[in-house]
């Protein structure tokens, strides 16, 4: 397991570490009703740096990039990111990865543990292209600011005022006299902020913005309260709700997907998917009741297995357990009433995100 950079830090804070992917993360600074709070209504600080980062370099970065994701790269304008998939030619998922996009090179951001995979995919099919990859997890570190309060403490760490940065927007800013990139992430709640460090001063930015913080209740958040966050959000997370055998009409990646660009890879299967205009199955909400099930259950209607679940956390705000699942399209009716496989208790299809 690759330790954390600031394992020292956290290891002081009191924190329990977990695996995520091969990489060390804060699962809990035992403070986890209070991280959600903050999450919510003021200030949370999540050390994401446990992320794996590929750069890209070379004259045909880009347009080769273009044919092998999703999502638009060409067009893309530089000071931006966008969120993509990368497909085998059936149209299942190799992995996902942000893409941000600099004047010189090009930066994918991806879950632990897949960095190795995505640059396999990638140089499989890097023949005459004049374009590089290299591992740049080493280089980067990213420190996830979350709630209402976040420009506030951003404002008062850089010693400014701060505007609102829209989803996938980027600003260069210094910040403890470092040089760090704030790529909006909005995925989880509205006011998202991603500070993408230096890993060298990791430390200086998150003790700076500990300190800016402080005053606005800010609170640091483990990959638990992130997990129960992003499962209430509905987002589904690649490794966990989304496999090697995930098509992203399926987990609800349209935004993932441009209709507008040329050619990918598994692009027909899309287009044929979409053309058709349903899939077998869907990723949904589930609204579990006191039933504490494992990720893997089967879902059933009647004696007919229907779907799976494949994230579960007990929601505050809904006050049960709540899990995403896959459920076939012709169960997919909120309200449905469904069964566990391990017994007679009931759980009930629900939109996405859930209700707070």
């Amino acid at each position: 397991m690759e330790p954390l950079s600031l394992h020292f830090l956290h290891e002081e804070a009191g924190a329990r570490f977990i695996d995520v992917g091969g990489r060390e993360a804060v699962a809990s600074h035992g403070n986890d009703a209070d991280a959600y709070r903050a999450a919510r209504e003021a200030v949370a600080l999540h050390d994401a740096s446990y992320r794996e980062v590929l750069r890209m370099t070379g004259e045909d970065r880009v347009s080769f990039l273009h044919g092998m994701v999703t999502q638009e790269v060409n067009n893309l304008p530089a000071g931006s990111a966008t969120y993509a998939a990368m497909l085998t030619a059936k149209g299942a998922m190799v992995a996902d990865a942000r893409i941000l996009k600099r004047e010189a090179d090009l930066l994918l951001d991806t879950e632990p543990g897949f960095g190795p995979k995505v640059r396999e995919f990638l140089e499989k099919y890097l023949i005459s292209e004049d374009a590089e990859l290299h591992e740049a997890t080493g280089d980067h570190g990213i420190l996830r600011l979350l709630g209402p309060r976040t420009g506030a403490v951003l404002a008062a760490a850089l010693g400014g005022d701060f505007p609102p940065l829209a989803h996938q927007a980027t600003r260069a800013a210094t910040l403890a006299g470092q040089d760090v990139l704030l790529v909006g992430n909005t995925v989880l709640e509205p006011h998202g902020v991603d500070v993408w460090v230096p890993r060298a001063g990791l430390e200086a930015v998150w003790r700076a913005l500990g300190q800016a913080g402080a005053s606005q209740g800010l609170q640091p958040l483990g990959f638990e309260t992130l997990e129960l966050l992003r499962v209430e959000a509905g987002v589904p997370r690649y490794g966990q709700d989304m496999v090697a055998t995930t098509i992203p009409l399926e987990a609800n990646l349209t935004a993932a997907i441009s209709y507008n660009k040329g050619c990918y890879i598994g692009q027909e299967v899309i287009a044929r998917a979409t053309f058709r205009g349903h899939m077998n199955r869907k990723l949904t909400g589930l609204l579990l009741g006191e039933s504490a099930a494992a990720p893997g259950t089967e879902l059933r209607l009647g004696e007919k297995k229907v779907g799976w679940l494949t994230s579960v956390v007990r929601s505050p705000t809904q006050e049960q357990y709540v899990a995403l699942g896959y459920v076939h399209k012709d169960s997919l009716e909120p309200g449905t009433e469904l069964t566990l496989a391990q017994g007679p208790a009931t759980v009930k299809v629900a939109a996405l995100p859930f209700q707070r």
